[in-house]
C-alpha cells in the first residue's frame, strides 16, 4: 500500500525556520519524482521543490529558491523540506506528493503526481 506521510508543520515567526519531513512507503523511493507542494486559502495548489527520479535534478519555484533545501533519503524513504528565511506569503498548507514523470529543469504539475500524502500546516507570522 503507498503511503506519503508528511510532518514538520507547525507556526513560526518570519524569518524562521522549519523541516518537513515526508516518510514514503509502498513504492521504490527512487524510482519516483517526489515533489513538494502548497496550497494556501483560495489559491491553487503550486509546487514548491521537487526531485526527479533516478538521482534526477532537484528545482525550485523561484520564490523559494536559495531559501529551502529539498533533500532525500532513500535508505530511509523520507524526503526533506529545509524551510529558512520563512516569510508570511509561504504559509499554506504543504503536501508531498510522488509520481513517474520527470520534467528537466522542473517541476510536473499536480495532476502528473500519482500518490499524496494528508498535508502538514506551515503558518508564519508577521
Amino acid at each position: 500500500q503507498v503511503q506519503l506521510q508528511a510532518s514538520g508543520g507547525g507556526l513560526v515567526q518570519a524569518g524562521g525556520s522549519l523541516r518537513l519531513s515526508c516518510a514514503a512507503s509502498g513504492f521504490p523511493l527512487h524510482s519516483y519524482t517526489i515533489g513538494w507542494f502548497r496550497q494556501a486559502p483560495g489559491k491553487e495548489r503550486e509546487g514548491v521543490s521537487c526531485i526527479n527520479s533516478h538521482g534526477g535534478s532537484t528545482s525550485y519555484t523561484d520564490s523559494v529558491k536559495g531559501r529551502f533545501t529539498f533533500s532525500r533519503d532513500n535508505a530511509k524513504k523520507t524526503v526533506y523540506l529545509q524551510m529558512t528565511s520563512l516569510k508570511p506569503e509561504d504559509t499554506a498548507v504543504y503536501y508531498c506528493a510522488a509520481g513517474r514523470r520527470r520534467v528537466v529543469g522542473g517541476c510536473p504539475r499536480p495532476g502528473d503526481m500519482e500518490y499524496w500524502g494528508a498535508g502538514t500546516q506551515v503558518t508564519v507570522s508577521s
